[in-house]
């Protein structure tokens, strides 16, 4: 990624979200742009047009934290777009974690970690890196995932099925949702790793075949994952809302374990135990959804609708 592109468009962006009357300002008259002035900016973080104006154009290698901080302010960026602001900085200075990994040929799950993905066994449980590469999981997370791992291309990868897959339509009930989080994860993994050749090719594939995700990547949208709760339509089991907890690796800098869990007693705890089972016999022989699974997916498609408490987070 062009980190001096990045930065130019992210500030731009910004400033645009921005009223006159939101940043406490008079919003006068004939005003050529949307948003607030270069001016305006740079008066709130209390440094000269000039400066702002460079930093405006990219250049944010050698800024001091105290200046981003007070950019940062001007622009009421949320938290995520402050580490995004400040990831972007280190990448200009070549100091990113990231950024500095030890290149491998593929990476690979340590024993420990896959033992403790089997060790979960009422939900899936998998890890991802920023690229959203399913690169680990427990045997429910591949049976939940089913659409996404029947991809030819390896690794599996979350944001190819979203955008290029017909069947992510039917998987993600509230698709839109589901598309600007997994744009915004995308976008916050630019920020922190603007050198990594399989990021820079996945965003130049999709922009190239979706003009879904081309418009959500100009938008420059960051998000933090976290927790929260997602409603999933399985093809197999029907419709889930599923809680989850994503979790940063310390020994693995970019890469996330995510658990996804039902409440207990629930409709979407009985579809993962039917899950579970299905995934049980089906593993090893490779063979199609049972029909009487299919049809009973089917019917609570036919019959009941998305649940409405399953708001999409940013762990995907």
């Amino acid at each position: 990624m062009d980190n001096r592109q990045e930065v130019r468009e992210f500030l731009v962006s910004r400033r645009a979200k921005i009223t006159p009357e939101q940043a406490g300002l008079p919003a006068g008259s004939k005003r050529r742009v949307p948003g607030l002035r270069r001016s305006e900016v740079a008066t709130l973080a209390d440094v000269s047009v000039e400066y702002y104006a460079k930093l405006e154009r990219g250049n944010l290698a050698g800024v001091s934290a105290s200046v981003l901080d007070a950019v940062a302010r001007a622009l009421r960026l949320d938290d995520a777009e402050r580490a995004h602001l400040l990831a972007l900085a280190h990448a200009a200075d070549g100091t990113s974690a990231i950024l500095r990994r030890p290149k491998t040929k593929q990476w690979t799950p340590h024993r420990s970690l896959q033992w403790t993905l089997d060790a979960v066994t009422e939900g899936p449980a998998f890890v991802r890196n920023g690229r959203m590469d399913l690169l680990a999981a427990n045997r429910l997370a591949r049976a939940f995932y089913s659409e996404v791992y029947a991809s030819p291309l390896q690794p599996p990868n979350i944001a190819r099925f979203q955008f290029l897959d017909p069947a992510s339509r039917r998987f993600y009930p509230d698709w839109g949702l589901f598309a600007d989080v997994c744009v915004a994860i995308l976008h916050t993994e630019a920020g922190r790793n603007p050198h990594d050749k399989g990021l820079h090719d996945l965003v130049g594939e999709l922009s190239t075949r979706s003009d879904e995700f081309r418009t959500r990547w100009g938008a420059h949208n960051v998000r933090h994952h976290g927790t929260g709760s997602k409603t999933f339509h399985h093809p197999v089991v029907g419709n889930l809302t599923l809680a989850y907890e994503g979790l940063e690796l310390a020994t693995e800098p970019g890469l996330t374990l995510t658990i996804y869990t039902a409440e207990p007693g629930s409709p979407s705890d009985e579809a993962l135990r039917l899950l579970a089972s299905w995934a049980a016999t089906q593993e090893g022989e490779g063979s199609a959804h049972p029909p009487a699974l299919r049809g009973a997916a089917d019917q609570d498609a036919r019959s009941s609708g998305p649940s409405a408490d399953g708001e999409p987070g940013s762990a995907v």
